[in-house]
C-alpha cells in the first residue's frame, strides 16, 4: 500500500515554508505522494453541517492556500512523489480553465499529478464563486467530457448543455497519456457508480473498513456492467486523525485515537485491499514540527508491519 501525507495547506502554518519543508521531509522519510484540499469560504453559520460526527467545521479551514499553486511549489522542490488534490472542487472552473490548469501541473511536475474531485459540501462555497449548487452530477459529467477532449485531441471543440468551446488546436498536452489519473470523492450509489463507469478511482474516507469495502464492491459492479477493468481501478483513502494520549475504545476508531491505534488501521486497511493512505495531521493542535515527527512515526510504524 502506497502513504501520502497532506500538506500543510490550512490553517495558522499554511505559508510557503511550510510546504517546502514537509514536501522535502515527507520525500526523504519515503512517502509517496503529497496531497491538498480545497476551500474558498468559511462562513461563520455554513448553510450545511460539516460531514463529521458534531457537523462543525474544523476552524482551521479560515486560513487556506489554493491546492494547485500549492502542489506547483512542492513539485518545485520534490522529484520522485506523486502530487494530489484530495479534493479539488472542480466544479467552481470553467472546465477549459480547469483543464489548462490541471495540464499544466502535470507538465511542470513531469507527470506526477492525480487529479482528485470533489462536490463539496457547502453550498455556500458555490454561492460566493457564481456555480449553481443544483444540478452538480450533470455539471460534473460535462466537466470530464471536456477534461478528456482537451487531454486526447489536437484539434477540440465542445457543444454541450452547459458549455460550449470553439473549435481550437490544443497544443499542450499532459505528460501522462491520455492523461492524469482522475479520482472522484463520492459516498452515494450513483456517485460510486460514475466511479466504475468512467474514472480512475475513489477518494473515500476514514471509516470502519468494512464500510469501505462495501461501497468498493459497488465500484467495482458498476466497472465490470461498463466493460471496464476493475483491476485497473484504485482508492486512495484520506485519514484524518484526532489522536488522544491513551487508547480509545475499538468503536471509537478511526474516529479518534492514538498515533499506534491508526498505525494499526492503516496496517488492516492495507490488508484490505486499499491501495494508498494518505494522513492529515493538519486538523490536530500541532506544530509543524510536530506534524513532521508524527509523519516520521506514522511511515516508520506502518512500514514495521
Amino acid at each position: 500500500m502506497r502513504l501520502g501525507l497532506a500538506l500543510p495547506t490550512f490553517g495558522p502554518d499554511a505559508h510557503g515554508e511550510a510546504i517546502v519543508q514537509v514536501s522535502r521531509t515527507a520525500e526523504e522519510m519515503g512517502y509517496d505522494s503529497l496531497w491538498t484540499g480545497d476551500r474558498v469560504l468559511a462562513p461563520r453559520s455554513p448553510g450545511a453541517p460539516y460531514p463529521s460526527k458534531d457537523g462543525v467545521m474544523p476552524r482551521v479551514y479560515e486560513n487556506h492556500l489554493d491546492p494547485l499553486v500549492s502542489l506547483t511549489l512542492a513539485a518545485a522542490h520534490t522529484s520522485r512523489v506523486r502530487l494530489g488534490t484530495s479534493t479539488l472542487n472542480g466544479l467552481w472552473l470553467p472546465p477549459l480553465l480547469l483543464a489548462r490548469s490541471l495540464t499544466t501541473l502535470d507538465v511542470v511536475s513531469g507527470g506526477r499529478l492525480d487529479v482528485g474531485l470533489g462536490l463539496g459540501w457547502m453550498p455556500d462555497e458555490y454561492t460566493g464563486v457564481g456555480v449553481p449548487w443544483e444540478g452538480r452530477g450533470a455539471r460534473l459529467d460535462e466537466t470530464l467530457d471536456v477534461l478528456h477532449g482537451y487531454w486526447t485531441s489536437d484539434e477540440f471543440s465542445h457543444r454541450g448543455p452547459l458549455f460550449t468551446i470553439p473549435d481550437t488546436v490544443v497544443g499542450l498536452k499532459p505528460h501522462q497519456r491520455p492523461g492524469p489519473p482522475v479520482l472522484l470523492a463520492a459516498f452515494t450509489a450513483a456517485g460510486l457508480r460514475r466511479i466504475g463507469r468512467r474514472l480512475d478511482g475513489w477518494l473515500p474516507v476514514a471509516l470502519p473498513l468494512p464500510h469501505i469495502t462495501g461501497m468498493w464492491a459497488t465500484v467495482l459492479k458498476a466497472a465490470e456492467d461498463a466493460d471496464r477493468d476493475p483491476a485497473a481501478l484504485r482508492m486512495a483513502l484520506r485519514v484524518n486523525p484526532t489522536l488522544t494520549e491513551s487508547k480509545t475504545d475499538a468503536e471509537q476508531m478511526p474516529g479518534a485515537g492514538t498515533l499506534g491505534q491508526y498505525v494499526d488501521y492503516a496496517r488492516a486497511a492495507a490488508e484490505a485491499g486499499v491501495h494508498e493512505l494518505f494522513v492529515d495531521f493538519g486538523q490536530s493542535p500541532a506544530t509543524i514540527d510536530e506534524r513532521v515527527d508524527l509523519a516520521g512515526r506514522f511511515i516508520e510504524g506502518v512500514r514495521a508491519g
